[in-house]
């Protein structure tokens, strides 16, 4: 996907969350992007947390892009969320400042709709929580299809889960609204857990960020020793696997990257492997490819680029 020289037209979806937190930085940090508005959705921890962080990360990055709420749980499962790995405010770590300007009154799905219907251009989505947000939009709406250019989501995975043995988090949380995603005929790029567990932020990759010596970053910094704990005692990693920022750097970097068309089904069995995005790497199948998923990534680059584009906060 190549942007045009113009600033392509984006909406952020997510339930911040460290990592969209950088994501949402690195978005409203970038000239190439129009960024329409800043959705919310339950995920990490639940919808009022995860909307006042979105308008903490606004206020840090001193923009004015308007806030929108959405769902606050998942199409038909129970909700869950993710305190033990992002802590109980959801952004735990550094010192959160108060927002001095609050969400918008219109809900996040008719924000969607509205929005994409009205553009001149196609609008990407990028969703980088659970898809209940744009599967609402996706049903209420059937028409803005044609004028969504695509959807870039973060979650899944080719292989294991990182929530259950088969799922990841953004999967799990509502399965039934990414099979509504996954079945839209949107064009759709899939950045799963495969991709990201490369993305490794290690201790000279996060003094990079300290060495800015900026407030911000230095508030990206913290947040990243604070979300490597979880990483460290999981996995024994040195870091932080910072997956949403794969999805912006992806848009904007894509030759950092490499992606493999293939068909990607989502179970919403209910049994052992609920939530798994069953990726057919090999097409064995022989479905109709449905979704762009990243297979590997230029890490240094990747962490170059996003240290130079947080470097713009001053």
């Amino acid at each position: 996907m190549s942007l045009a020289s113009t600033p392509h037209p984006v909406i952020l979806d997510g339930d911040p969350g460290h990592d969209d937190v950088v994501n949402v930085l690195l978005a409203l940090a970038s000239p190439e992007l129009n960024v329409l508005g800043l959705t919310t959705v339950f995920g990490n921890v639940g919808l009022p947390r995860t909307t006042r962080n979105m308008l903490i990360t606004r206020e840090l990055a001193r923009s004015n892009v308007p806030v929108h709420a959405g769902a606050d749980r998942p199409l038909v499962d129970p909700r869950i969320s993710a305190e033990a790995v992002h802590g109980a405010s959801g952004l735990d770590g550094p010192h959160l400042p108060t927002p001095t300007r609050g969400v918008e009154a219109e809900h996040a799905v008719d924000f969607i709709v509205r929005t994409v219907r009205t553009q001149p251009r196609p609008v990407t989505l990028v969703p980088t929580g659970p898809l209940t947000n744009i599967a609402l939009a996706l049903r209420l709406a059937p028409d803005i299809a044609g004028n969504i250019a695509r959807i870039v989501w973060m979650g899944g995975s080719t292989d294991t889960g990182n929530w259950t043995p088969a799922a990841e988090f953004n999967a799990l949380a509502d399965p039934h609204a990414a099979h509504i995603v996954f079945t839209s005929g949107v064009p759709l790029t899939m950045i799963g857990l495969n991709a990201s567990h490369q993305a490794i932020a290690h201790p000279a990759r996060v003094q990079a960020f300290r060495d800015l010596g900026t407030p911000v970053g230095e508030f990206v910094a913290v947040l990243l020793e604070f979300f490597a704990e979880h990483h460290r005692e999981r996995y024994g990693w040195d870091g932080g696997a910072l997956h949403d920022p794969l999805t912006v750097a992806w848009l904007l970097r894509p030759e950092l990257f490499r992606t493999r068309p293939m068909p990607v089904q989502i179970d919403t069995s209910g049994g052992p492997s609920h939530g798994r995005t069953v990726a057919d790497v090999w097409n064995v199948t022989g479905q109709p490819v449905n979704a762009d998923v990243m297979t590997d990534m230029d890490a240094d680059g990747f962490f170059a680029f996003l240290t130079e584009r947080i470097a713009a906060y001053r």
